[in-house]
């Protein structure tokens, strides 16, 4: 057999060789073939519905084979309260999805412009609650931070039976704090000095403002050795 024919046959092989994978790969993807016929939803979903999650699977009811975990995972990810999505296949009809949500622990912004939630990771998403959460008012990226400085201010007032409500971390990095009694007070641009004068505060606090016949709304706490207060009806 000359060298042209036995060209001619190995390319001839190798022709039909991919012609019977194409078929086979038609056939193992053809949408009436392996279909997904179960989602198995995975997580503890509070904020997000089965229905809201299904229907942002793009291909769930489509072939077993052809469907595209990323695109999937992605159409998922889309959703609101959703934090993290896993998507796998299992053999040999079902689609497994596990999903973290976000656990909302902030508001980020002040009156009309809060258009986010900050979750307990310190990360800004786009959602909407009616719970009661404290404010976070603070520059662009910084809501790591101010999520972190907020669970130290608020361990620090525990004792005195009251919760931080808002949080300010002005452009110049002054921090300012709201306790739920309705107090105000100004620690300063230090986030570390501002602990230490708020814990000074707190340790004090017994034997002056508690002992106070006055409500007082503000607080300096940017002196050195002491701090200066304001009440509702001062005139001076």
């Amino acid at each position: 057999m000359s060298a042209r024919v036995s060209l001619f046959f190995g390319i001839l092989a190798g022709l039909l060789m991919l012609a019977a994978c194409a078929g086979a790969l038609y056939w193992l993807l053809a949408p009436e073939r392996f279909p997904v016929s179960e989602v198995v939803l995975k997580g503890n979903l509070k904020n997000t519905t089965a229905a809201e999650i299904e229907a942002a699977l793009p291909r769930a009811s489509g072939n077993f084979f052809a469907v595209d975990l990323a695109n999937a995972r992605a159409g998922v990810e889309r959703l609101p309260w959703v934090r993290r999505v896993a998507v796998r296949r299992v053999w040999p009809n079902r689609l497994e999805v596990w999903l973290e949500e976000h656990i909302a622990l902030a508001r980020w912004g002040a009156g009309d412009e809060m258009s986010a939630l900050v979750n307990t990771h310190g990360e800004r998403f786009a959602a909407k609650t009616k719970e009661s959460l404290p404010a976070f008012i603070a520059p662009g990226g910084t809501s790591a931070e101010v999520t972190r400085r907020y669970r130290r201010f608020a361990e620090i007032v525990a004792p005195l039976g009251t919760g931080v409500e808002r949080v300010v971390l002005t452009p110049r990095h002054a921090w300012q704090l709201r306790l739920g009694n309705g107090l105000h007070l100004m620690l300063g641009r230090d986030a570390d000095l501002a602990e230490e004068r708020l814990k000074k505060f707190v340790a004090a606090h017994p034997a002056t403002l508690a002992r106070a016949g006055k409500k007082h709304e503000y607080v300096d706490l940017r002196y050195p050795n002491g701090f200066a207060l304001r009440v509702p009806d001062w005139n001076g």
